[in-house]
């Protein structure tokens, strides 16, 4: 499951590019919703078909292999016998690799940068450029990358499997906070008599889902490395790897409410309305497409 949960680690940036979105009560909806079509066409369709031609008895499917001839779309590539296919299909992961990794670089710049305007980092990351660019936290963020050199030793599959781990859990964890800050915001919109449907983007399926999710992830990262616990199965990196960042959400979440004293916000007191204006005031209706080109491009973002 935590494997599962590393390849969909990510589709939560749609929520932290809203702030340099434009138009954002109109492009923000969108893509969430279009996430899900992503998801059903990327993961759920190229899962099924990897199944359909990898039998589940191949021999190259040894788990035990970290490298990347366990993969089963290497042994779908050597399957299918088809020349020239295994250089597109590693065009396709590198063009992935390079995407998600400006992805990500975008994000936790933009986090850090948020963190420190709110007091919760060092001042140093609220640095800008003139056009506005957070260079001290995208610089520090980048120093991250020189991490993927441990790639060229013998064990860069072990190592990959560790920061996977600690990645899946981590997200994992922010996801149940972003669960628990939509129920606090569920309960002060219910308060305050807001009526949801009048908001740009609202789902039929919550509060509930963020119920569901709630209980499901804590399961899933309780029991994430459950069986280091069998009898001459102990592995202090993998119960690491895997509890160190769910042990430390709650910690450092505690101790931020110690020193900082910042009482939970009741919900008829949350405010729904600073900045509101601001928002609505650069909302606008778009123009329609011109032609076919333009149509299908503005369906595809």
């Amino acid at each position: 499951m935590t494997q599962a949960a590393f390849s969909f680690i990510g589709t939560e940036i749609v929520a932290i590019a809203a702030g340099e979105a434009k138009n954002p009560r109109r492009n923000v909806p969108r893509a969430i919703k279009r996430v899900y079509i992503r998801i059903l066409l990327f993961y759920v369709l190229g899962t099924f078909i990897i199944g359909l031609i990898v039998p589940s008895n191949h021999p190259s499917l040894d788990l035990t292999n970290h490298d990347a001839a366990a993969s089963p779309f290497v042994i779908a590539i050597k399957t299918a016998g088809i020349k020239g296919l295994p250089s597109l299909i590693n065009a396709c992961l590198l063009s992935s690799a390079w995407s998600a990794a400006s992805s990500d670089l975008y994000t936790s710049s933009r986090a850090l940068y948020g963190l420190a305007l709110s007091g919760q980092a060092p001042k140093v990351f609220i640095k800008t450029s003139k056009s506005g660019l957070p260079w001290v936290s995208v610089a520090f963020s980048s120093a991250f990358a020189f991490l993927a050199y441990m790639g060229i030793n013998e064990g860069a599959g072990t190592v990959f499997g560790w920061f996977s781990d600690m990645t899946a859990i981590a997200g994992l964890m922010t996801w149940w906070g972003i669960c628990f800050t939509y129920t606090r915001f569920y309960k002060g919109l219910k308060s305050q008599g807001i009526d949801r449907s009048k908001l740009p983007y609202a789902s039929k399926l919550n509060p509930y889902a963020a119920y569901y999710a709630l209980v499901s992830i804590l399961i899933i990262c309780l029991f994430s490395a459950w069986d280091v616990f069998l009898k001459g199965k102990w592995n202090t990196a993998r119960f690491v790897t895997n509890y160190l960042p769910f042990a430390l959400f709650p910690i450092l979440y505690f101790i931020a409410r110690y020193f900082n004293k910042t009482p939970l916000v009741k919900p008829s007191e949350m405010d729904f309305q600073t900045g509101l204006a601001e928002i609505e005031a650069a909302t606008y209706d778009e123009p329609p497409p011109r032609n076919i080109v333009e149509k299908f491009w503005s369906k595809l973002i």
